[in-house]
């Protein structure tokens, strides 16, 4: 199977993962398992095929963004890191759906983190953040009294 191929199935099994996210009021459960475990699984699996067969083959490092570039030449490194991106911005798109229940988050305002977490992965994590943080702070009704 080609890097294009994998590029094509993981970024369609991530796709399932967001979807089932977004299914998650109606299903928490099966959301934690399929969001939460199994396809970030099964994307960490395949990341990590990648990285067995074809880092010994890479040029560059982590020590310079010159060299991450470098390293990131590779179609199968570059497509590695971004199987990387894909499960754990799922993951913690599952972490930001499961805390937002347990904290009686309602699931309006988790959308948009979602969103976010998807296309720019700890800008919605940030989002999520200030959202609780907000949530958490008692109100000032009442205080002036």
């Amino acid at each position: 199977m080609n890097a294009e191929m994998i590029f094509r199935i993981a970024n369609s099994v991530a796709v399932v993962g967001w979807l089932v996210l977004l299914a998650s009021p109606f299903v928490p459960k099966v959301a934690h398992y399929v969001s939460a475990m199994a396809i970030p699984l099964l994307l960490a699996v395949a990341y990590s095929s990648l990285i067995l067969a074809f880092w010994s083959s890479g040029q560059g490092g982590f020590d310079s963004l010159e060299h991450v570039a470098e390293l990131f030449r590779s179609p199968e490194l570059l497509l590695a890191g971004w199987i990387h991106y894909l499960a754990f911005d799922l993951f913690v798109g599952a972490w930001i759906t499961g805390k937002a229940r347990e904290n009686g988050i309602v699931f309006w305002a988790v959308i948009p983190c979602l969103v976010l977490t998807f296309l720019f992965g700890p800008a919605g994590f940030l989002l999520f953040s200030a959202i609780s943080a907000a949530k958490s702070v008692p109100s000032l009704k009442g205080a002036a009294s």
